[in-house]
C-alpha cells in the first residue's frame, strides 16, 4: 500500500508556530554564540520571557483534535500549575520576592514549558521531518565548534584549561558539562533514530560525542548516563529478555571503560574519584555532599518549613547559590530576596577540602535546591511533572533513558536547572513523542513507508543524497 501525503492545513497559523517554537529552543540554546558575536549578556535571559510566551501562544492557537494529545496536554499543563503554585505559596509565606518565585519555577520548569508547546502542534510528515533536521542541525553544530576549540584554536591550553571545551555553550560556567551532556545524548538519541544510516556511521556519531565528552574533561556525564542505566534496568526487572540484554551490555561496557580509565592516558582524569577513604558514613565526600540537609534545617522556625521549604532561591539551587548575587543589580530593585542559609552552605564548601576539587562533591546540587527552597510538598510537585512526563511522553527506552539523566544530573550538581541542557532534553524527548505519534496516526490511516533498501542504506550517491540522510529528511 503506498503512502498518501497529508493534506496541509488551510490555515498558516500552524506553520507559523512550529517555526516559533524552534526560535524559542534556539533563544536558549544558541544565545551564548550571540553573546560571543557581540550580542548584549542580557541575551542569555531572554528565553525566560520568550518559550513561556510562545507557549502560552501555541496553547491558544493550536487546534488539536486528536483525543491523546489533548488529554496529554491537559495532565501536564496541570501538573506545570501546580508546581508554580507551589512556588508562589512557599515565596509568600517565607517572604520572598515574587521575582525569586517566577525564577524558580522558569529554572526548574521552563523546558517543560516547552514540551508542552512541542506536545500542542499537530505536526505532518513533513513538518516533522524538518523539526527533526533543524534538532540534528543544531545538536551537530555544538560537537563541531567543541572540536574546533580543541584542535584548532587549542582552548585546552588556556586560563580553565579543558573546560574551555564548550561546543556552542562557550561562557557559561559549566559550559562544558552542559555540552558534553547534549552531545552524548543527540547521540543516543540519533543511534536509535537514524536506521536509513549504515551502522558504522551511527557508531561513528556515538565515539564522535563521547570523545567530546573526553575533550571537555566533564567526567560527571558519564557517571550520569551510568547510573541512568541501571536505574532503567531496575524498570526492566519484570522482562527477563530485557535485562538480560542490558545487563550483558553493561557489563560489557563496564569493564572496557574501566580498562581504558586505568590504561589510557587520556581518560586518567576518571581517577578523580576513584579514592575510596573519601565515601563512607565519615567520609569527607559523603560529609560535603550532605551539608544542605544539615544546614538547612537549623533555618527552621515553623512547623510548615518542611513541607514548603525556606522560600525560592533562598537555598541552594541555582537561583540562591549564584544567580540572586551575580545578577543582583538587575533582579534587587525586582524584588529579589536572599537569605543567609545559602551563605552557609558555600560556607561548609570553602571549609572542605574537597570543595573545590569536582562538582560531584558539591552540596548545592538540583534535588538539594527544590527540597530546601520549596520543601516536600515542591519536590512531590516536581517529581509529578516527571511521572506525567515519563509515563505519556517517553514512549520506549530511548526516551526513559534520556529522561533519567538529568533526574540523575540533579544529583550532582545543578544541571536540572541548566537551560540549554534541559531544553534539549525535553526538546528531544517531545520530538521521539511525535515521531511515534505521527507514525501510529499513519497506520490508522492505513498509510505506510516501504523500509529503505540496503543499496539506499549503504551507498548515498551526492552530497546532497548524505546531507538528508544525516539530517534524516529521508526518513520515514
Amino acid at each position: 500500500m503506498t503512502f498518501k501525503t497529508p493534506q496541509k492545513p488551510k490555515s498558516k497559523t500552524y506553520i507559523q508556530i512550529s517555526i516559533l517554537v524552534l526560535f524559542a529552543f534556539s533563544s536558549a540554546f544558541f544565545s551564548r554564540v550571540l553573546e560571543l558575536i557581540k550580542f548584549p549578556s542580557i541575551i542569555n535571559l531572554v528565553h525566560y520571557g520568550i518559550i513561556p510566551a510562545i507557549c502560552l501562544f501555541t496553547l491558544i492557537k493550536t487546534r488539536v483534535k486528536n483525543r491523546q494529545q489533548i488529554f496529554i496536554t491537559y495532565q501536564l499543563l496541570i501538573a506545570i500549575i501546580l508546581f508554580f503554585l507551589i512556588n508562589v505559596v512557599s515565596a509568600f509565606y517565607n517572604n520572598a520576592g515574587l521575582i525569586n518565585a517566577c525564577l524558580n519555577f522558569l529554572f526548574f520548569a521552563e523546558h517543560f514549558l516547552l514540551v508542552l508547546a512541542i506536545v500542542c502542534l499537530p505536526l505532518t510528515v513533513k513538518k516533522l521531518k524538518l523539526f527533526r533536521a533543524y534538532i540534528i542541525f543544531s545538536s551537530l553544530i555544538n560537537i563541531i565548534f567543541a572540536y574546533i576549540q580543541f584542535y584548532v584554536l587549542q582552548l585546552q591550553y588556556h586560563h580553565g584549561l579543558n573546560d574551555n571545551i564548550k561546543g556552542v555553550f562557550v561562557g557559561g560556567g559549566a559550559g562544558h558539562v552542559v555540552g558534553a551532556s547534549v552531545a552524548l545524548t543527540f547521540s543516543l538519541y540519533y543511534f536509535a533514530a537514524a536506521k536509513t544510516l549504515p551502522i558504522w556511521f551511527r557508531v561513528f556519531m556515538v565515539l564522535a560525542a563521547f570523545w567530546h565528552m573526553n575533550m571537555a574533561d566533564a567526567k560527571q556525564v558519564i557517571l550520569a548516563l551510568g547510573v541512568a542505566g541501571i536505574i532503567l534496568l531496575f524498570t526492566k526487572l519484570n522482562n527477563p529478555i530485557e535485562a538480560i540484554k542490558l545487563i550483558g551490555g553493561g557489563v560489557i561496557l563496564g569493564y572496557i571503560f574501566w580498562w581504558a580509565v586505568q590504561n589510557v592516558e587520556a581518560l586518567d582524569a576518571f581517577n578523580t574519584w576513584m579514592r575510596p577513604e573519601i565515601y563512607g558514613p565519615e567520609g569527607e565526600a559523603t560529609l560535603l555532599k550532605s551539608a544542605t540537609f544539615r544546614i538547612v534545617p537549623e533555618y527552621y522556625n515553623s512547623p510548615l518549613h518542611p513541607w514548603i521549604g525556606l522560600g525560592p532561591g533562598h537555598t541552594v539551587g541555582r537561583l540562591g547559590g549564584w544567580m540572586l548575587a551575580q545578577y543582583s543589580s538587575l533582579l534587587a530593585p525586582l524584588g529579589s530576596t536572599q537569605h543567609p542559609a545559602s551563605g552557609a552552605v558555600w560556607q561548609a564548601v570553602g571549609a572542605s577540602w574537597l570543595g573545590d576539587q569536582s562538582s560531584m562533591f558539591s552540596p548545592l546540587f538540583g534535588w538539594a535546591g527544590i527540597w530546601g527552597d520549596l520543601g516536600w510538598l515542591g519536590l512531590a510537585s516536581f517529581l509529578y511533572i516527571w511521572w506525567v512526563v515519563w509515563n505519556r511522553l517517553c514512549v520506549d527506552d530511548v526516551s526513559r533513558y534520556i529522561a533519567l539523566t538529568p533526574m540523575v544530573f540533579g544529583l550532582i550538581f545543578t544541571q536540572m536547572e541548566e537551560p540549554g541542557y534541559m531544553l534539549y532534553i525535553g526538546c528531544i524527548i517531545a520530538l521521539r513523542w511525535q515521531e511515534h505519534h505521527v507514525r501510529k496516526q499513519r497506520a490508522k490511516l492505513g498509510n505506510t513507508v516501504p523500509p529503505p533498501s540496503l543499496e539506499e542504506i549503504k551507498h548515498p550517491k551526492t552530497p546532497k543524497d548524505w546531507l538528508k540522510k544525516i539530517l534524516l529528511l529521508d526518513a520515514p
